[in-house]
């Protein structure tokens, strides 16, 4: 399945690597979210649009191109929520993740919307309200 997402993830994690965090369609707009799965506890890798919000905040859209469903990742960080990333900055940093609510979820994902007009795209794909996830440095060390 050479077009299906996981294939798609893969090219993009690796020219993530290959170019120190900048991707041609994305720049240095993306981080590597490493989550663990729900059922499996098998460490996954998965790319996602990142607004830095802080020095130590990352803001991510669990948008899924506007699919009818959130993607895996959004379920596994909500299980595990201390995870790492890797940011094109900073290289691997451990986090912990929270999924947005109310007003705090409406106001990051306008961020969304104003910083790529995809978004607004993936907004009208689907009913599904798309969650937004802060994530957080911790202290712990990542490797």
């Amino acid at each position: 399945m050479a077009n299906s997402p996981e294939s798609w993830n893969d090219k993009v994690i690796a020219e993530f690597r290959d170019n120190n965090g900048t991707v041609t369609r994305f720049g240095r707009n993306l981080v590597l979210i490493h989550h663990i799965g729900a059922k499996t506890g098998t460490e996954r890798v998965a790319p996602a649009r990142a607004i830095r919000d802080d020095r130590d905040t990352w803001l991510v859209a669990a948008s899924k191109g506007g699919a009818p469903d959130n993607p895996g990742w959004y379920y596994n960080l909500i299980t595990h929520p201390d995870v790492r990333i890797e940011t094109p900055d900073e290289g691997i940093v451990a986090v912990h993740a929270e999924v947005l609510q109310g007003a705090e979820r409406d106001d990051a994902w306008e961020r969304f919307k104003e910083a790529a007009p995809g978004f607004r795209d993936y907004e009208q794909r689907t009913t599904r309200r798309i969650p937004v996830v802060v994530l957080r440095r911790t202290g712990a060390h990542g490797g």
